[in-house]
């Protein structure tokens, strides 16, 4: 399926926003997520299915002053 990520286009075989995430490398760390401009906490990204064409936002926090 392809997917866009932060605005670059993927393709990947997954159908949860859980799945495609551990699959791009984001698996495990501490992250933000959307798709299609609608926040996805992390305890709803196991049940988020994905269409085609999903538009998905990654946000990592940032550390410093």
């Amino acid at each position: 399926m392809q997917i866009f990520v932060n605005g670059d286009r993927q393709e990947v075989d997954a159908k949860t926003l859980a799945l495609a995430l551990a699959a791009l490398g984001y698996g495990g760390k501490k992250i933000a997520t959307a798709v299609n401009g609608q926040f996805v906490s992390a305890a709803a990204r196991t049940d988020r299915a994905l269409s085609d064409g999903d538009r998905i936002e990654v946000v990592a926090p940032m550390q410093g002053g």
